[in-house]
């Protein structure tokens, strides 16, 4: 009945609110993933955006917070730098990373052909929006069925030296510290960022540190014609503590896995992960009219991944190396006509080989090879986009053909190929009066097996996995006036997928993956903003600013029979029902501001059978600052803030399905932490 109640005071807030001419506006936003700048309001998809400031009100050593703002977004960290992320689905797939989610930096793809994205080698600062397109979405973006997030790693070409310092501390061990340099000459800008963040972490064996290096530039050498180039190269390397069993959880949470009578413990076995990645690409746009514009994008990379585990020791080198490009044809409204439209069409062709060893693991050190494999996926897709507005209508129509295929064993000859699928995307809206849009979509999704779920740590390739696919149908409405006083954004959708990858473990704990049936998903997200008091130059209060959002998530599985159990009709594993978050900005006087977040997530299934929960929590975060003004531009930033303010015990990460019940990956109690940032 709460989360009744939270829509109810929601609808009540945004009419209040449109009765009240004296508040401040909201930041306007716009969304490029679309290949175009467009206004949110006329989208007739359901998109979320994290701007700049709603980044930087963040913790800032971390992007977890900022993301779980966002309905239908859960991102966990099971231990500092170890990452999971989801978009309006489970964690099923990704014991760690992130898989079934397509993530772009700035117009090149972050995933590899595998389907898997190092999001943790990013450092949190280099990230200046993120835009989130929920559901499956292939019309630009190919294979998927969470949804594509979209992150800008350069920030906009300006015309004077811009530098920015900052290093942040706080409780166990973290030091965070990054600096960057912007610098426009003429037609070429450069941008150059290094951040090292480390961390002790909370429980054993779950210390981290990362080196992360970015170089930018962009160069329009003639008038509409631009060059740019983003390249990254991150060291990342982290300890995994490992799963605990509930009795061991709330005994010692800070403990990591002990050993038992037949395997040795995270500790002993140094378990973690090192990441070496170089990665990268150029990037081509050139308006070759008023209506035609052509855009050629070539990329690659390169990581050296070892990991060492409880069982095995595995040594991972891969090799990326793709190319998109598009083609736009743009036709603007005029007095004889008032249709608006916009036509692109292009191609994205990626290859990711890999070279898989695993070896004994002798207390953190290779020992014996116990297997080696050659993995190559290989993907490319033909896509294209028809979006028309006219009056108070808009229409897209779009679609990509799909195809897919990994080759495997030690000469990479033997070749399974899936058959090509295409999906489509029709999504239509209405624009209700000047603040308020109805939409419709209905989509297709399609998502291949990973690399990493063909061969899993239990070191065999598994040729029997069948690709994700099912037919998303969703219904929404956005209030987001002109004068950008108030926002809200409330989406309903069901999602019928089949052939649903689920993780299995051997009784050894080594990994595999199985096909599950179905899954039914049914959600609701609804995300609101609102200015409640006005800005002003007097008071101890000089504005306040709410922000809500409410997902609920009646995710089941349907027809799903494994080693003899029915799990037709259980809770989807890994997906809590319902999750609340509210945030409350107030600005005091001297440029000081309090910014506070809290999150209540409810129960969470742990394993398939529905048989262990983990425990709901609230959890309260809260971040304070003064800036400082200076002269000639320049400032200072003091920060300090606190995370679970309630001390709540909780796991921020869970080991689904775990053998011997080891689900819980305890997150930190009460912490806090502190910085200062300069800018000149």
């Amino acid at each position: 009945m709460r989360y009744f109640f939270t829509f109810l005071f929601l609808l009540f807030a945004t009419s209040l609110a449109a009765q009240q001419d004296t508040l401040h506006q909201l930041e306007e936003v716009v969304v490029k993933s679309y290949l175009s700048t467009e206004r949110l309001q006329r989208l007739p998809t359901t998109v979320s955006v994290l701007s700049p400031a709603q980044l930087q009100l963040q913790q800032g050593a971390s992007l977890v917070p900022a993301f779980n703002t966002i309905a239908g977004v859960r991102m966990e960290e099971r231990s500092p730098g170890s990452y999971r992320l989801s978009v309006r689905g489970s964690l099923l797939r990704s014991p760690f990373g992130i898989r079934n989610v397509k993530i772009y930096m700035n117009e090149m793809p972050f995933t590899d052909a595998g389907g898997n994205t190092y999001f943790n080698l990013l450092d949190p600062a280099a990230v200046g929006q993120a835009e989130i397109l929920k559901g499956p979405d292939g019309s630009l973006f190919g294979a998927n069925s969470g949804g594509v997030i979209r992150l800008d790693l350069m920030p906009p070409p300006t015309d004077s030296t811009h530098f920015q310092a900052q290093i942040q501390g706080g409780s166990y061990g973290l030091l965070h510290a990054t600096a960057a340099y912007q610098q426009q000459f003429g037609n070429y800008g450069l941008q150059v960022f290094h951040g090292y963040q480390q961390s002790d972490g909370y429980r054993e064996n779950s210390a981290m540190k990362r080196s992360y290096t970015q170089i930018g530039q962009r160069w329009e050498y003639r008038p509409g014609y631009v060059l740019k180039m983003l390249a990254f190269y991150a060291d990342l390397d982290y300890r995994t503590p490992g799963g605990l069993t509930l009795a061991q959880f709330e005994a010692n949470p800070k403990a990591a896995r002990p050993a038992t009578n037949t395997l040795p413990g995270a500790v002993t076995q140094k378990a973690g992960i090192n990441n070496r990645t170089l990665q990268g690409g150029l990037v081509h746009e050139a308006q070759l009219s008023s209506r035609w514009q052509h855009v050629l994008t070539v990329f690659g990379a390169n990581t050296h991944f070892e990991n060492p585990f409880i069982t095995n020791y595995e040594v991972r080198d891969e090799n990326t190396i793709g190319f998109r490009t598009y083609l736009a044809l743009l036709n603007s409204a005029t007095s004889s006509s008032p249709l608006k439209w916009k036509w692109y069409a292009g191609m994205e062709l990626q290859q990711t080989s890999t070279d898989i060893a695993n070896y004994g693991n002798r207390q953190g050190k290779k020992d014996t090879l116990q297997v080696a494999d050659k993995l190559t996926a290989g993907q490319h897709f033909f896509f294209s986009r028809f979006h028309a507005d006219l009056h108070n209508w808009t229409l897209e129509a779009a679609g990509s053909m799909n195809y897919y295929y990994y080759t495997y064993n030690e000469n990479g000859h033997t070749k399974m190929t899936f058959s090509p699928q295409f999906m489509p995307r029709v999504s239509l809206s209405y624009l209700i009066n000047d603040q308020a849009t109805g939409r419709l979509t209905v989509s297709r999704g399609y998502s291949p097996p990973a690399t990493a779920e063909v061969r899993a740590s239990d070191n065999i390739i598994n040729t029997s996995l069948r690709p994700e696919t099912g037919w998303n149908y969703e219904a929404g409405l956005r209030i987001l006036p002109a004068s950008q006083r108030y926002m809200l954004d409330a989406a309903v959708f069901h999602y019928r997928m089949k052939d649903a990858i689920v993780r299995k473990l051997h009784d050894n704990g080594e990994e595999f993956f199985v096909n599950a049936g179905g899954v039914n998903q049914t959600g609701l997200e609804i995300m609101g903003a609102l200015p409640i008091l006005p800005v002003r130059q007097h008071g101890v209060i000089r504005g306040m600013e709410w922000r809500e959002s409410y997902t609920l998530s009646d995710f089941s599985f349907r027809d799903y029979v494994s080693a003899g159990k029915d799990f037709s009709g259980n809770r989807l594993t890994g997906v809590p029902q319902h999750v609340v978050v509210s945030s409350l900005l107030m600005n005091f006087p001297h440029h000081t501001y309090l910014y506070l977040t809290h999150n209540f997530t409810s129960n969470i299934p742990l394993n398939d059978a529905n048989s262990a929960y983990a425990r709901p929590y609230h959890l309260l975060q809260c971040k304070a600052g003064w800036r400082i003004a200076c002269a000639k531009g320049r400032s200072v930033t003091i920060q300090v803030g606190a995370d679970n303010l309630l001390d709540q015990r909780y796991s921020l990460g869970n080991d689904l399905n775990a053998v011997g019940e080891r689900y819980y990956n305890a997150a930190p109690g009460r912490s806090f932490f502190g910085g200062i940032a300069v800018a000149l």
